[in-house]
């Protein structure tokens, strides 16, 4: 875990996504500095994270990786907090958020799916055989499917090396831990949390994502009791990576609306 920025600043919280660590919010955490108390963190068998602290039975579902986020704010006696969570931390806050709402000022969506497979009257962008197939590729040769998968989740051809960094990143999570993770993630189905959540939230999405298309963060803007949405002139899944600057005035725009009120 990595605390920096203003010691008496409002706390924000960034949570990476999976086969990524707290390292890809480099680009985007320090432009809040200033003003607020930035808090990151790897999650369990991701980065710099203690392996030896997986338990199967806690992370079986969302909820334990929810738990970990609750403790870190137990921890540093957080409050008031503005998480930002992509991908799957999307969801790991909004559960949070929705345990206990009190801890929370905030939610900044990056890239959000509460159901990665389609459903009846739901797209999700995958189907269930797409997911199975996924997962039994992962399992069978952990480094080729990261190899194979990051530039493409990445997106962004013209720009080879964020596929590239993206690959190194899949590669340096622990591969057990990373495909029970990996399971967890997208066989979850979270839909039915989002209408619980009552903390004002953002849904960051990108114009061409093939992991959470547009249809997907519309959905979680509509479930939502107080969203704003914003389309980010960006493609690919990682705009923490590849916009950065866009990410950012969009973050700013949406916790300056605090400054208003």
């Amino acid at each position: 875990m990595t605390v920096s920025g203003n010691p008496d600043g409002q706390p924000m919280l960034f949570a990476h996504g999976f086969g990524c660590d707290q390292n890809m919010w480099r680009y985007v955490a320090p432009a809040f500095a200033d003003r607020y108390r930035v808090v990151l963190f790897d999650h369990v068998g991701a980065g710099g994270s203690d392996p030896s602290a997986y338990d199967a039975e806690r992370y079986a579902s969302l909820d334990g990786y929810a738990s970990d986020v609750l403790d870190i704010c137990a921890a540093l006696d957080l409050h008031d907090v503005v998480f930002v969570g992509h991908s799957v931390s999307a969801m790991i806050g909004a559960l949070a958020a929705v345990r206990a709402p009190d801890r929370f000022d905030s939610l900044v969506m990056v890239g959000p799916s509460p159901r990665y497979i389609d459903d009846a009257g739901y797209v999700g962008g995958f189907s269930r055989a797409d997911i199975d197939e996924l997962l039994e590729s992962l399992g069978s040769n952990y480094l080729g499917w990261s190899t194979a998968m990051a530039p493409v989740i990445m997106g962004n051809a013209d720009r080879p090396e964020l596929g590239a960094e993206l690959t190194a990143s899949f590669c340096r999570a622990d591969p057990a831990i990373a495909r029970r993770f990996a399971e967890v993630t997208f066989l979850s189905d979270n839909r039915t949390d989002l209408a619980k959540v009552s903390t004002r939230s953002l849904v960051l999405q990108c114009s061409n994502d093939v992991i959470a298309p547009i249809v997907v963060g519309e959905y979680v803007r509509d479930s939502l009791t107080s969203s704003e949405y914003v389309l980010l002139e960006a493609t690919g899944h990682c705009p923490n990576l590849s916009a950065p600057a866009a990410t950012i005035a969009a973050i700013a725009a949406f916790v300056a609306h605090d400054l208003t009120v």
